[in-house]
């Protein structure tokens, strides 16, 4: 019964949509469609086992993976969906006696749970949203409640250009909680709607948990979204949102996505007497965002409340750093640096880590790091910046699967100084990462490296593969490498070798079939 209702949330997304996983589990959570952990499993790894457990029963097909491997983007088979929703009419999680969203259904024989804006005019809700005036194509907003007092999801579609999709729902919305409809809404999501006009009404809300404004360029936050008491996922990325109010330290966010493009801010919290108490006092604190998981797309300057506020929160999993000087002074920026190493240590449940250091011109910049001893669950990991010291790199943890290293000034062998990393899968070394000129691998180096790239190492030239190195390496990709003309003779040894691109790179690059593995396919892009 769990994973009939999980299919259920796919015949909401039109029928060749790719669901990305990150918002179809947030929405599952937020429905409440899944059950409890073993050992208090967070809900979200439950929803990820049963997107798996379809996945294997072959009733989800998967649209698009990850570099790492795992599901991107997801969606029913066709025939399936046709099949689903034929059923889903007579079905109790409708909740109805008639479960049609034809424009003629009468809303006293028929309970509306979910809306969902396909920009289909055949469903009951498209005049009421897109009805050419407020006067006349709309719904009187008195008999608005028959149809929406009892929904839980609304979701657009509408991603038209313009002005007028924002406007649409924006007065559908306002009229309808005047109307006292939605009031048990727990999933509002708008993603790619430009620019929605969000009305203050919408603090009535209160069983909401999921706000989904992803890509709708929105410019500011209202201060009401404070209101929303039970909101477990924010998501803001790809916004024009800069700056969060301060009362965002009072809600008990569990995923927090930022714009990190546009410097998404975090404020300082506001103190009192009573604060030390709070802290100590779980039911008297003032930091309720103690159990987030996600801090994605984080902007990270001088004023940023890192020490006693951010490394608070030590309960994150995923974790995406901008932290860029604002100032000529280096000093100031440098605490901070220590301070987010410091936080990041602590993180025993982190996942996931994107951290990117940049100085007052926007140029790469110096990185701290500090032991990762603690981070033993730690598998992706993107590091933008001048490593502090190169011997960091061994410390790095055995858990990774994915790394990615860029502006690191590595003035020693990165395969050398990563080589104990037997689980990794990805290796990314991007522009500047790496300036020396040579690297060595051994034989069974990185035994489970799937995918190497080397993107814009200016002065490497020389590269030795040993015999029996690179067992499992199966994608290579190097670009704008001027200086590596030779690709090692131990290349062609690596048989599971399906792809080896060249961008940018010399023209007299030696990458004739008796220099390649025999199945491997070579793409050339822009030799010079």
């Amino acid at each position: 019964m769990y994973l009939r209702g999980c299919l259920f949330y796919f015949g909401l997304f039109p029928v060749e949509f790719g669901i990305p996983v990150r918002r179809l589990v947030a929405l599952l959570v937020a429905e409440e469609r899944v059950h409890h952990g073993e050992h208090q499993e967070p809900p979200e790894q439950v929803a990820k086992r049963y997107l798996t457990e379809l996945i294997d029963q072959n009733l989800v097909q998967i649209a698009e993976r990850k570099r790492n491997g795992n599901v991107k983007t997801c969606r029913l088979p066709y025939a399936l969906r046709q099949l689903w929703w034929t059923k889903a009419n007579d079905s109790i999680f409708l909740k109805s006696q008639s479960a049609s969203t034809d424009s003629n259904a009468d809303p006293k024989n028929c309970i509306i749970r979910w809306v969902t804006d396909h920009l289909n005019t055949d469903h009951i809700w498209y005049d009421h949203i897109h009805g050419e005036t407020e006067s006349t194509s709309r719904t009187n907003s008195s008999s608005l409640r028959a149809y929406y007092k009892d929904v839980l999801s609304l979701l657009s579609f509408d991603t038209r250009e313009g002005s007028k999709p924002g406007q649409e729902i924006g007065y559908f919305m306002k009229e309808s909680i005047s109307s006292d409809c939605f009031l048990l809404l727990r999933v509002l999501d708008l993603e790619r709607v430009y620019k929605p006009k969000l009305p203050k009404s919408i603090a009535r809300l209160s069983q909401l948990r999921y706000l989904g404004l992803r890509w709708t360029y929105l410019e500011s936050l209202p201060s009401f979204i404070s209101k929303l008491l039970k909101l477990q996922t924010l998501d803001l990325k790809h916004t024009y949102i800069h700056a969060l109010p301060h009362s965002i330290w009072e809600m008990e966010l569990r995923h927090l996505f930022l714009s990190e493009t546009f410097h998404s801010r975090f404020p300082p919290q506001q103190k009192d007497h009573l604060s030390h108490f709070r802290f100590l006092l779980p039911q008297l604190r003032d930091n309720f965002l103690y159990d987030l998981q996600t801090l994605w797309g984080l902007f990270v300057d001088e004023e940023t409340p890192v020490k006693d506020g951010l490394d608070t929160l030590i309960n994150i999993t995923k974790l995406g750093l901008a932290c860029q000087s604002m100032s000529l002074q280096p000093a100031a920026m440098i605490t901070q640096l220590v301070a987010v190493a410091d936080w990041i240590a602590k993180l025993e449940h982190l996942q996931s880590l994107r951290l990117k250091s940049r100085d007052e011109e926007g140029k790469p910049w110096i990185l701290y790091l500090q032991s990762f001893k603690n981070n033993v669950n730690l598998t992706d990991m993107y590091l933008l910046g001048r490593f502090s010291s190169s011997s960091i790199l061994s410390q790095f943890p055995k858990s990774l699967v994915e790394l990615t290293l860029s502006h690191s000034k590595l003035e020693e062998d990165p395969m050398q100084l990563l080589k104990e990393l037997s689980n990794l899968r990805i290796l990314s070394l991007l522009a500047d990462s790496y300036i020396g000129q040579t690297m060595f691998c051994q034989s069974q180096i990185f035994p489970q490296l799937h995918v190497l790239k080397f993107w814009n190492l200016q002065h490497f030239d020389e590269w030795t593969i040993e015999p029996g190195a690179l067992p499992c390496l199966r994608q290579l990709e190097i670009r704008s490498c001027p200086h590596l003309i030779m690709l090692p003779d131990g290349l062609k040894h690596v048989n599971t070798l399906l792809e080896l691109k060249l961008t940018n790179m010399p023209m007299d690059i030696n990458a004739e079939a008796h220099n390649i593995p025999p199945n491997c396919l070579v793409v050339k892009t822009n030799l010079q």
